[in-house]
């Protein structure tokens, strides 16, 4: 049950290349799609979602051809955008209630069991006759949740889905797409790594329309073991260094500068080995396309 995607090329007519020989097999389970603004990760899912058209390549799922077949693909897809908009004066239930009708749920009985089951599950059953309007940023997200689930798809994509969520809100909305996550493929595409490295056992990492990493992020992680070092630079010490060594990060900690390096052996110079993490995996990926240094670590 794995999707699998195939030499995927979108050219928009403004000119930008927005995918460009994307290949990538993602299995069940959570996949992480990491990648900065504008990178190409919309365009990829929206493709994925029947949303747009591609120019070259080809999508599979379950035997389905996803470009060609694209009322089979939508029975099977559940999809939370990174705009998703709600009718702020309708309530929780009534609005599930009609999207599950627009899901092909006509029977009464059936569509009340499977509207109540799903705002129990998102912890909402206890607000459903709130109005939508009233919600708080993870509450909309979470019935967003409800509404990709209705119909039990086997392919969910959720494109940066923990944007302006407050911390607990995040955590509760992470467990909550682990939980559902085990027996279908889900896409959670994302520039925060954060929630990659906590969720996901397969990622690909995407810049300027491209696949420039991807695989088990802790084996990504463990290829750069004993290669990460860490120094603390001032200002002007911070420009020298940059020219010296292959910069990955550079951010204050307790209002000093931190500057992270790659290096295979040890530098020296007062830099200390670091235990390697995902952000590291990250911005190599990304600066290996020639995206600026201070323009990705902000």
């Amino acid at each position: 049950m794995s999707l699998d995607i195939s030499h995927l090329g979108k050219r928009y007519s403004n000119g930008v290349q927005a995918l460009s020989d994307v290949t990538l097999s993602i299995p069940p389970g959570m996949f992480g799609l990491l990648g900065p603004n504008g990178a190409g990760k919309s365009s990829l899912m929206r493709t994925i979602a029947t949303l747009q058209e591609a120019d070259t390549g080809t999508i599979q799922f379950e035997g389905i051809d996803v470009l060609r077949e694209k009322e089979k693909v939508r029975q099977l897809l559940g999809y939370l955008p990174q705009e998703f908009g709600v009718y702020p004066k309708v309530t929780a239930l009534g609005l599930l209630d009609h999207l599950a009708v627009l899901k092909g749920i006509r029977d009464g009985k059936e569509r009340r069991e499977v509207v109540n089951r799903l705002l129990q599950r998102v912890n909402l059953f206890d607000a459903r006759h709130r109005r939508l309007g009233t919600f708080s940023g993870g509450m909309k997200q979470r019935f967003g949740i409800a509404q990709a689930l209705l119909g039990n798809p086997r392919l969910i994509i959720v494109d940066e889905p923990t944007a302006g969520l407050d911390p607990e809100e995040r955590v509760r909305f992470l467990n909550l797409l682990a939980e559902i996550g085990e027996q279908r493929v889900i896409i959670l595409s994302t520039h925060i790594v954060a929630d990659v490295a906590d969720l996901c056992r397969q990622t690909a990492i995407i810049s300027q329309g491209r696949v420039v990493q991807s695989g088990d992020p802790l084996a990504l992680i463990g290829a750069l073991k004993d290669r990460i070092w860490r120094k603390f630079v001032t200002p002007d010490e911070l420009s020298v260094a940059a020219s010296k060594h292959q910069v990955v990060s550079t951010r204050r900690v307790s209002g000093r500068m931190a500057l992270r390096i790659h290096s295979e052996a040890p530098p020296g110079d007062g830099f200390e080995a670091q235990t390697p993490d995902l952000e590291d995996v990250y911005f190599l990926a990304i600066h290996s396309q020639g995206e600026p240094v201070e323009a990705v670590a902000a």
